[in-house]
């Protein structure tokens, strides 16, 4: 069920992490952004989620076969991420790296940015941890598809912000906690905008507050066609 994020709960959390900065928990006192409870904008991912969950079930047999051939493993993937007002759920994913993967990110000599204290900042460059079919389900979006499972829950929608890690909503500043005044999304702003030459966090920030102000109910739509378009000319991919 899903729940704020409390102090003790991320602590909690993060207590098997090597990587403990002070927390910052934003207070649920902030009301949801207006998209949050349009009909239209709920209205679109119910539509559009079962589309994608009938295409996920199409791919499902061959993306897992390869997925386990590739590499030994589960075939999904699923993390404890911030949502709405700093509500907690679980996402789901198919898997793209080997397993154990989170733990190798907890030495000691990681570079990301949750080490160094900083919010996290999305992409980086190529990763060893990615495996082979990784590579190509993160290039085309296909590890994504599990997620419509979270849209049709009503836990994230088709368009919002990136759902963050526990760790890096334990790094946020105060103007951080505005971009979670939507639900997370699948894609949005960022993901249209050249996502893997973006790794400026604050930069990010100010894309998730663009969509904010410029939100429309059509503008969603403007957003999936784009998304759409990314992923079929690989714009902005991996």
């Amino acid at each position: 069920m899903s729940r704020y994020a409390s102090p003790d709960s991320l602590q909690d959390s993060l207590s098997s992490v090597s990587i403990a900065p002070a927390l910052h928990v934003q207070t649920p006192d902030r009301l949801p952004h207006p998209s949050v409870n349009h009909w239209f904008k709920r209205s679109l991912d119910i539509l559009g989620s079962l589309v994608g969950l009938l295409v996920l079930a199409i791919i499902f047999v061959p993306v897992a076969i390869a997925i386990r051939l590739d590499s030994p493993g589960p075939i999904f993937y699923s993390q404890q991420r911030c949502g709405l007002l700093g509500r907690c759920f679980t996402i789901y994913k198919f898997r793209t790296m080997v397993q154990g993967a989170d733990r190798m990110q907890e030495q000691p000599d990681s570079l990301s940015d949750a080490a160094k204290g900083k919010p996290f900042n999305f992409k980086r460059g190529r990763d060893p941890r990615i495996t082979r079919v990784g590579w190509f389900l993160r290039k085309t979006s296909i590890d994504e598809f599990p997620q419509f499972l979270n849209v049709l829950k009503g836990e994230m929608s088709l368009v919002g912000t990136r759902p963050p890690t526990l760790d890096e909503v334990a790094n946020y500043a105060d103007h951080h906690w505005l971009r979670l005044n939507v639900k997370p999304g699948i894609t949005g702003e960022w993901q249209v905008s050249g996502r893997s030459r973006i790794d400026d966090f604050e930069e990010i920030v100010k894309l998730d507050l663009r969509y904010q102000a410029l939100w429309h109910p059509l503008y969603d739509l403007s957003l999936i066609l784009k998304t759409i378009r990314a992923v079929l000319f690989g714009v902005g991919a991996m």
